[in-house]
């Protein structure tokens, strides 16, 4: 039988390329849905459509979008598997049909929509949605016709429009999964990095670098002032951005100012802000970094350098989180976190009279004190290689730095620390001629400064890409000996090229990119001996001085 109102198959044809156009949009599987159930609404007028999933237990369906329902209803739409005109569907997994929903006992209007509306007037249809393995979940929409009228037609176009939702949900199954599986793999990649790198962004591995990330740990959540002490290059301002993101005003500011760096007359006025007219050139009120900092952390660096006057009122904001703006009369009340630093000792400054001894107890409630690189030498390598990699990355470059400058830059002092090692990097990248950085490109002070014997060489185990060895056609070839030290690989390196000419220390210097003054160090620090003529390197014991040394220097 037809009826007047019944969409035609153009109408449905309509619907259905309509739908297939929301394939794009499946990412965002609620909104797709509804955006479906709204077009059977508008093109074929559909009332009160929904569509009822299954929960990832299984012990449940639930309305997972709708068109025609309010929130309110929406949430009542929940049903067990076996329950009413929906479970019948499910369990089943054939369509069903409701001619008058007021004379069906299974149908249990659970969402409380229809319960006004008149009689006789209302049919209902669902499908099954299905997968592969199974149904789950029911698709189901009103018709205001008669009981008398046949529903074939519309169930066969249901059926198509359920397939359709089929697709959308296997698709944003699929993209869901590959999301989890590229976070899942970010989250092992920062584990990862965290176990090399350490962290709190920052690198490094040795106990007193530990002893840092343990102090970071305990007094991020306090309130406490703290006071970071270190040389110069240490990273202190690191250390106290590390404090404040691991606090809870981490989504708050971090400010900071260099006390040094500022004459006396402005600093004030930084620190605290001005009133307009409160000096000349002062046309504007500002807010000073205190008030700025208000909610989150205020990083004073070099704190040590700040004139006495200026203290007096560092203090009372310390002490008491009020302050009055230069030239002003309004107090103003902040609630700041104070983290200072200093490369120089209080203590002293304290004796001499440069600082106040209250306000240096006011801020030395924990402090910490960063190791200079020095005494952090297993780290270096790890400071090497990210380094290098930052420079070759910004510099659109791939340098790696041969085996003999790893060693040589694992025994340096490093009296700029940090800053020092990233400035030296950054240049040696910048300069570079070639792929592989050698000894003779190394500033002259880091070359000529005497290597301490059995502090470098224990602790430089290269694991990363800035490791290589030349293979046989003299080319560097990266990851080789990776379980050997710095110290093996560097007497190997001496060794071969000795004997590439003919043990002629001038010409293997030249090679190596080393003077004849570094060349014999070298060798009298490896303990190399030259073997007679005729006689091979192999069966000549090593590492004891004697007449082999003295052939070395008629060589020369």
């Amino acid at each position: 039988m037809t009826r007047p109102d019944y969409p035609t198959e153009r109408l449905e044809l309509q619907a259905l390329y309509q739908i297939s156009q929301l394939i794009g949009s499946a990412l965002d599987i609620k909104k797709t849905l509804s955006e479906v159930l709204q077009i059977l609404h508008e093109t074929l007028r559909m009332e009160r459509a929904t569509l009822v999933l299954q929960n990832e237990n299984g012990e449940q369906l639930s309305i997972a979008a709708s068109y025609g329902l309010s929130k309110e209803e929406e949430k009542r739409g929940i049903y067990r598997p076996n329950e009413g005109v929906i479970g019948r569907i499910f369990q089943s997994a054939y369509p069903f049909v409701v001619p008058d929903i007021h004379s069906e006992p299974l149908f249990l209007n659970r969402t409380g929509a229809r319960a006004n509306l008149p009689k006789g007037e209302i049919s209902f249809i669902g499908v099954p949605v299905m997968l592969p393995e199974g149904p789950v979940g029911v698709l189901s929409v009103d018709r205001l016709f008669g009981p008398e009228i046949s529903f074939e037609e519309d169930i066969r176009f249901l059926t198509v429009v359920a397939m359709l939702i089929t697709q959308f949900l296997r698709l944003h199954k699929a993209v869901s999964h590959r999301q989890q599986v590229l976070v899942e793999e970010n989250l092992l990649l920062k584990n990862e990095l965290r176990s090399r790198y350490s962290q709190h962004n920052i690198i490094g591995q040795c106990k007193r670098i530990q002893d840092v990330y343990n102090y970071i740990d305990k007094v991020a959540p306090s309130r406490a002032t703290a006071l970071i002490l270190g040389e110069s290059g240490t990273g202190k301002e690191l250390v106290a951005r590390a404090i404040h993101q691991a606090s809870p005003r981490a989504d708050k500011p971090f400010i900071k100012i260099n006390c040094a760096a500022l004459p006396e007359n402005l600093l004030e006025s930084k620190l605290l802000g001005h009133e307009k007219g409160a000096f000349t050139g002062a046309v504007n009120l500002k807010k000073g970094r205190f008030e700025l900092a208000d909610g989150g952390t205020i990083f004073l660096d070099e704190v040590g350098e700040l004139p006495l006057a200026l203290q007096a009122k560092l203090l009372r904001v310390l002490q008491e989180q009020m302050f009055e703006r230069l030239g002003g009369t309004q107090t103003i009340t902040v609630n700041v976190r104070v983290i200072a630093a200093t490369n120089r000792s209080l203590e002293e400054c304290v004796e001499q009279g440069s600082f106040r001894a209250d306000l240096y107890y006011r801020l030395n409630v924990v402090p910490v004190i960063l190791p200079p690189l020095r005494d952090r030498r297993e780290d270096i390598p790890l400071l090497l290689d990210h380094f290098l990699r930052e420079s070759n990355r910004m510099n659109s470059m791939d340098v790696r730095l041969s085996s003999p400058v790893l060693h040589i830059l694992c025994g340096y002092s490093w009296p700029g620390n940090v800053r020092e090692l990233q400035n030296l990097i950054e240049r040696l990248v910048i300069m570079a001629d070639r792929e592989t950085i050698v000894s003779r490109e190394l500033p002259s002070y880091i070359t000529a400064e005497p290597e301490t014997a059995g502090t470098a060489a224990p602790f430089c185990r290269i694991t990363s890409p800035t490791t290589e060895r030349p293979d046989s056609n003299g080319e560097a070839v990266p990851g080789k000996a990776l379980h050997k030290s710095l110290k093996d690989m560097e007497k190997e390196e001496v060794v071969a090229a000795l004997q590439r000419h003919g043990w002629v220390q001038a010409r293997a210097a030249r090679e190596l990119g080393l003077t004849q003054r570094q060349m014999g160090y070298r060798i009298k620090k490896h303990g190399i001996i030259t073997p007679l003529p005729g006689q091979n390197y192999s069966e000549i014991p090593q590492g004891v001085f004697g007449e082999g040394l003295k052939g070395n220097e008629q060589r020369m």
